[in-house]
């Protein structure tokens, strides 16, 4: 699924046209991970999490695929509101939140929301005629660099509190929710937080506090290694899993990366070289505060390559632009001998890269060039 070096792309034509560095989003890969995990995980409304690429290009082909939607913040809201996403088909999934952004959210028509804590819920007592809610629980794993329940998400043991509690507010809550982690190793986490929570809707419903909606987070990895993920092998213990979910439950997952990673592309250039401490240092107009900010945030190196440099390869340094001596994008990594204003091509790099970018040091964030590679056509550059 993510093997996204786009065939037939003329890297060098691109950046005369629109400079470098430059982005490119091609929506026929969006299209390929939707359908590949709609299909793996049969029965499971996909709400796409907009966190690691928030961007129209990939908002308006998940529509036109159906698929739903789960924000976390105003802006977010504001780009659904802008692609036109129905509210219905959203959830808000952010534990913690202010007043003025359980309204913006209202406002819209979004009403489902996430909680885990107490005080959380206390700020839905306003809202109780128009929220619903959904409880987040916390399952540890320690198998992924990015645990999301360290930050969010009640333990198990607090779930039928929670929703006693709930029912004596006049508050709804429909489900729960829990996320394994981000880019997890194999399904085994999700197995045991899926048990977990059948047990528990199983005793909600045993006290008169029948839950309807079993949200299963996100987590499905990508190989950023260059290989071919089978994301339906990973999700067929998932699968058995939730076949032993109680009866009328609705299912819902929120995967983020796993649909935009293979999605883009990164172009860019060489701006600089110096031989330094036995070493050639390119420095790449592009780098760690930039689109490989992800190195940094999301712990992830991404395939790297240089299509179009010939000769002998030799261990060399690539930097990123700014004046910070951090922003150095990989070391020791084999090149040819580059020559200013060569490319380098970086792969898989949709998820939590132009998302998290910044534009330190002045350095412009990048810009996304939108294609179809299903309909070879470029769209627009934003």
């Amino acid at each position: 699924m993510n093997s996204q070096f786009v065939p037939g792309i003329d890297y060098r034509g691109l950046v005369a046209q629109h400079g470098s560095p430059l982005l490119i989003l091609d929506q026929a890969a969006i299209r390929r991970q939707y359908r590949a995990l709609s299909a793996a995980l049969p029965g499971v409304t996909l709400h796409y999490a907009l966190k690691p690429l928030p961007h129209m290009g990939v908002v308006d082909v998940l529509k036109a695929e159906g698929a739903n939607f789960d924000l976390a913040t105003n802006g977010e809201v504001d780009l659904m509101r802008e692609a036109g996403i129905n509210p219905n088909e959203c959830i808000h999934t952010h534990p913690i939140k202010r007043d003025s952004d359980i309204r913006y959210a209202l406002d819209y028509g979004c009403n489902i929301f996430v909680f885990d804590n107490p005080v959380e819920l206390q700020k839905f007592v306003a809202y109780k005629q128009q929220a619903r809610l959904l409880l987040r629980v916390s399952f540890p794993n320690p198998e992924t660099k990015v645990d999301l329940s360290k930050k969010f998400g009640c333990t198990p043991e607090m779930v039928l509190p929670l929703l006693q509690q709930a029912k004596a507010l006049g508050i709804e809550v429909i489900g729960l929710s829990f996320h394994v982690g981000s880019q997890v190793p194999n399904a085994k986490r999700h197995v045991e937080a899926i048990e977990a929570c059948n047990e528990l809707l199983r005793q909600a419903e045993a006290q008169d506090l029948a839950l309807q909606v079993l949200d299963i987070g996100g987590g499905f990895p990508v190989d950023y290694a260059g290989g071919e993920l089978d994301i339906d092998a990973f999700c067929a213990p998932i699968r058995s899993a939730l076949a032993k979910t109680p009866e009328g439950i609705r299912l819902l997952a929120e995967p983020g990366r796993f649909i935009s990673a293979p999605a883009m592309t990164s172009i860019s250039s060489v701006m600089g070289k110096a031989e330094r401490f036995g070493r050639t240092w390119y420095y790449l107009d592009d780098g760690l505060y930039g689109s490989y900010s992800g190195q940094l945030f999301d712990h992830v190196f991404y395939p790297k390559s240089t299509p179009y440099a010939k000769g002998e390869r030799h261990p060399a340094v690539l930097a990123g632009p700014t004046c910070d001596s951090v922003d150095v994008i990989a070391e020791e990594i084999m090149l040819p001998e580059l020559e200013l204003g060569e490319l380098v091509i970086g792969k898989m790099m949709g998820a939590y890269t132009w998302a998290s970018a910044t534009e330190f040091n002045f350095f412009r964030r990048t810009s996304i060039l939108v294609m179809d590679s299903d309909a070879t056509a470029l769209k627009a550059v934003a």
